[in-house]
């Protein structure tokens, strides 16, 4: 038996500049610990260093799956049955969208450095969700990844 791989899977990493302020951190606390000695310093840059990365890691891990008949976004989990029209936003719209367009009702699984989004509207009567905002480097794929699964569960 062959498990069938996700129509639509992303991961929204983090740039890799943040990679880069991880090891400026380290610098940083390597700096601070400079006057307890080569020891302390080392451990001020290792752990620094770490601690950063960690932080950029885990905040670069969230996923935007569509698995069987479920949108999986971050830690959501919602059935395609019960989402409506995709509306892709370049990165002018979708600014707005996260800004004064924004519903404080609505989903929004923003991520800053991720210029692109989708806007998907929610049409389950019983969830007071109007829509879901999910900042994605390819929506387009998504969108289309989305309408599949629909067409699949109809």
């Amino acid at each position: 038996m062959q498990l069938s791989a996700a129509p639509y899977e992303e991961r929204l990493t983090a740039p890799r500049s943040w990679w880069f302020v991880s090891f400026l951190v380290g610098v940083s606390m390597a700096l601070i610990m400079l006057p307890f000695g080569t020891l302390p310093l080392l451990g001020g840059l290792v752990g620094g260093t770490a601690v950063a990365a960690v932080v950029a890691s885990s905040y670069g891990s969230l996923r935007i799956r569509i698995v069987g008949d479920s949108l999986i976004a971050g830690e959501a989990k919602i059935p395609v049955a019960a989402l409506g029209e995709t509306q892709i936003l370049d990165a002018e719209e979708a600014r707005a969208w996260r800004t004064h367009k924004a519903d404080t009702r609505a989903f929004l699984l923003l991520r800053s450095y991720i210029p692109t989004a989708l806007k998907v509207e929610v049409t389950d009567p019983d969830d007071p969700t109007p829509y879901l905002y999910l900042s994605t480097r390819e929506p387009e794929r998504l969108a289309q990844a989305l309408a599949a699964a629909r067409e699949t569960t109809a």
